[in-house]
């Protein structure tokens, strides 16, 4: 046995135990940091081989581990734009110069030009969809992501593209002769009911549209629509220009319900916007008095927008001056197939390296993901009883260390003493 093993290892020891002090402390200093993932140092064996028989003393070697796939507990809060992930997955985030990173620190605040930010910096990323598109995910890829916004105050106008009209049309109505039905040359125009619906054109203009219905045969109806732009001083018939659609539906008398021939839906062309599609798959024709059960299109007048709420899977809904709610982003959550390994970087933030795996994207709940809980951080996953424990222990193994070094060094008097 060389003495000069026995100090090297007493230092090893001691460096082993100061490295897991050093977790201790940053565990304890960061036990109320939001998504925090505690730090835990592993010890194995360094022992050399000895070709001689003689046992050679070896050390130590640490390894810092995170358990970044420990759920940590919800703290739920009143602001909607604090976000936690109820199971597995990360938030997209990136930093003032794009570089874009993971973490689990969900508390978004805007900042002045309304983007979501986290205490660290972190801008959060999803896909906007404020103009009706539909996001498709690049699966092992950041592509398509933006900052996302809670609030906007630039003037958006957007065009209305669909709508609903559910409605019941009287099954016992008298039938109305065809030369009686709504026309555009001012003759006598009888309708047997009508109701109107608001669209907006490109610039956010409000469009009215009349939507007449007239009975012409036993199940059968003709459905047409006008712009009221075009109708007469008193309102109504005669119209200016002809009909944006005359279309014909029938009944099964049996059901009341639109027959598999029949359309169910309507294509109208708003003036100096874009094609509505009007869903009327609900129409039904019963023995009742003609009634709107619901009528919906989208599309605004020009305004901003300001966050409503965000639902578990990401989804978020805001609202424009005109009080209509529509889905203005979409949170993605991103995956590795080991989390554990990930590097972590300042501001809790991971990053990946060849153990973890590379990064998948995809929207909350598929895929193994987890759920976007609004309202709610995730605490540090630190354990204050646990980590002062683990520092007593770490201060009893470095004195341990520190004795097994001033043994070596007393050995080693022994050794330079023997010639006197």
């Amino acid at each position: 046995m060389g003495v000069g093993n026995v100090m090297r290892t007493g230092v090893s020891g001691m460096h082993a135990q100061g490295n897991k002090l050093s977790a201790v402390a940053d565990n304890i200093a960061n036990a109320d940091t939001t998504g925090y993932k505690r730090a835990e140092t592993e010890f194995s064996s360094r022992i050399p081989q000895s070709v001689t028989g003689e046992y050679v003393s070896g050390g130590v070697d640490t390894r810092l581990r995170r358990a970044v796939d420990e759920q940590g507990s919800l703290q739920y809060t009143e602001s909607v734009t604090d976000l936690a992930i109820r199971g597995n997955g990360f938030f997209v985030v990136e930093d003032p110069t794009g570089a874009k990173v993971l973490t689990r620190a969900g508390s978004f605040v805007p900042d002045s030009e309304g983007y979501l930010v986290n205490a660290a910096g972190f801008y959060l990323l999803s896909y906007d969809v404020t103009e009706g598109q539909s996001p498709s995910p690049t699966a092992n890829g950041f592509a398509g992501l933006t900052r996302t916004r809670m609030s906007d105050t630039t003037l958006t106008a957007r065009p209305s593209i669909v709508g609903t009209l559910k409605s019941n049309i009287p099954s016992n109505a008298a039938t109305i002769g065809a030369a009686l039905l709504p026309s555009t040359n001012g003759a006598l125009s009888e309708y047997t009911a009508k109701t109107s619906l608001v669209a907006f054109d490109n610039l956010g203009n409000e469009e009215l549209v009349d939507v007449y219905y007239s009975k012409t045969a036993a199940n059968t109806w003709e459905v047409s629509v006008y712009s009221q732009t075009d109708a007469s001083p008193s309102g109504g018939f005669p119209y200016s220009t002809a009909a944006l659609l005359t279309d014909t539906l029938t009944f099964d008398p049996s059901t009341g319900g639109l027959t598999g021939a029949s359309p169910t839906s309507l294509t109208i062309a708003v003036p100096n916007g874009q094609n509505l599609l009007i869903d009327i798959s609900g129409t039904t024709q019963l023995a009742a008095d003609f009634t709107v059960l619901n009528a919906q299109v989208d599309g605004n007048t020009a305004s901003g927008f300001d966050l409503l709420e965000i639902d578990n899977t990401g989804t978020m809904y805001s609202s424009f001056s005109d009080a209509s709610r529509v889905t203005t982003f979409i949170i993605p959550i991103a995956t590795v197939s080991s989390p554990n390994s990930l590097r972590m970087l300042p501001g809790d933030v991971f990053q990946t390296t060849k153990d973890s795996g590379d990064v998948l994207v995809g929207f909350a709940k598929t895929g193994g993901r987890g759920s976007i809980i609004s309202g709610a951080k995730e605490r540090s996953t630190v354990d204050l009883a646990t980590e002062l424990t683990q520092m007593i222990e770490a201060q009893r193994g470095y004195q341990a260390n520190s004795k097994v070094f001033q043994a070596g060094s007393e050995l080693l008097d022994v050794v330079v003493n023997l010639k006197r």
